[in-house]
């Protein structure tokens, strides 16, 4: 089942490109200063992340499926179900991850991409 959810509109496109597999549409979300962390690797500027878009997403034809978002002192935090061609090996089925957006003049400026676990208190 799909969850409609209310997203920002470059949140939106952002996710639509991904789904896309196109590096391009995903590249113009970015402002060129951006930093994406994940899996604790931190990808800074056009070029990396670019590299880091082409090879892990596009060419492991991710997809990504919000399912809850909660804004936070201007941070946008969407968790997301993800798929894809990747080794799986460990991960959880399905495999929940949030994405921790900042945005600056209709761009992604940070995102940060983790799997949490649930605290034990």
């Amino acid at each position: 089942m799909t969850t409609q959810l209310r997203l920002d509109p470059l949140i939106s496109a952002h996710i639509a490109a991904i789904n896309s597999f196109d590096v391009d549409a995903i590249m113009e979300t970015f402002a060129d200063d951006a930093l994406v962390n994940d899996f604790s690797r931190e990808f800074w500027g056009s070029e990396h992340i670019r590299a880091f878009i082409a090879k892990e997403f596009v060419g492991d034809r991710v997809t990504v499926e919000p399912v809850e978002m909660v804004v936070n002192a201007g941070m946008l935090c969407v968790r997301c179900r993800y798929d894809g061609d990747y080794d799986k090996t460990g991960l959880p089925d399905p495999l929940i991850m949030t994405n921790y957006f900042r945005l600056r003049d209709r761009k992604i400026v940070s995102l940060l991409i983790i799997k949490n676990t649930q605290p034990q208190y």
